[in-house]
């Protein structure tokens, strides 16, 4: 008895986790990466699927196509963004790996890698996506990218050299990673700058994403003493505020809640013992895929 081929929703809902998983790190954006998505399906679901010969390609260079303009625009309104841009926090499970996204694997679904990513252009961006972190053939990006083989080889090394230049240093044990996640929270909760110093390096970068929303650095806050100080002002302004950790981005994040509403989330790098960067997402129309996590 012949098995019947996957009917048009069937094949799409397939490729839904990797078309996701591309858009989102194109994007930085889990809703602007599920409208894409959703444009993707709204593409397919009308196609002669008789002509397409393999819907994977198809689906895949759909998706990066509305991406990469959905990007180049994004690129545009954040020339007038108000502060720092930082990615959307996405939850994942506790080994980094959400099985109901299972392409979102955790470094190059982290924070820091995504913040590294904003450094490329929007098709070197593309290129390094489907061919270092998708494993997509040189052959296969240059259709999807509608560029020549040799053009995307040359943006893929370009991309690779950026990234290597600007990752971030090699990943703190997780266990550790809680301890110190842990220590910094209860110090700029306590809004101790003793305690912060204790806690960041030297060189730590403070980014908070608001964008217009509410207090915030409108720049970058570079070095312990400024960040410590910074922190501990925060802290002042806020009351009753309480934390929880979780997974997000692949790794282990902080929630904020002040009473039952969300304030932000908090994601940190560490090493040796400290914390090298802070990145804090109060955005309130950045918090969606989150906020439905309960402390």
């Amino acid at each position: 008895m012949t098995t019947p081929s996957p009917g048009p929703a069937d094949t799409f809902e397939q490729h839904r986790s990797l078309l996701t998983g591309v858009a989102y790190r194109v994007l930085g954006s889990i809703a602007d990466a599920e409208d894409v998505v959703q444009e993707t399906w709204l593409r397919w679901s009308t196609v002669d699927h008789a002509g397409v010969r393999d819907p994977r390609a198809f689906l895949t260079t759909t998706v990066t196509r509305l991406a990469l303009n959905g990007l180049r625009s994004r690129r545009h309104r954040q020339e007038s963004y108000i502060g720092p841009w930082l990615p959307e926090p996405v939850p994942t499970a506790e080994d980094g790996d959400d099985p109901a996204q299972p392409v979102l694997l955790a470094e190059s679904v982290s924070q820091a890698f995504l913040v590294v990513l904003e450094s490329l252009s929007p098709l070197e961006r593309v290129v390094f996506v489907l061919h270092d972190l998708f494993g997509f053939g040189h052959d296969e990006v240059a259709r999807a990218v509608d560029r020549s083989e040799p053009a995307v080889r040359q943006l893929a090394s370009r991309a690779r050299r950026h990234v290597r230049e600007r990752r971030p240093r090699a990943a703190t044990d997780p266990a550790e990673h809680v301890r110190v996640t842990e220590a910094f929270m209860r110090a700029a909760v306590d809004g101790q700058v003793s305690a912060l110093l204790a806690v960041l390096a030297p060189d730590v970068v403070v980014l908070t994403d608001a964008g217009g929303t509410q207090k915030a650095a409108l720049r970058p806050i570079t070095g312990a003493a400024k960040a410590a100080r910074f922190l501990a002002a925060i802290s002042s302004d806020v009351s009753g505020a309480r934390w929880t950790l979780t997974p997000l981005n692949g790794r282990v994040g902080v929630l904020v809640h002040v009473g039952d509403e969300l304030l932000g989330t908090v994601d940190l790098d560490t090493a040796d013992g400290l914390v090298t960067a802070v990145r804090a997402q109060l955005n309130p129309s950045k918090l969606t895929a989150v906020r439905g996590i309960r402390p």
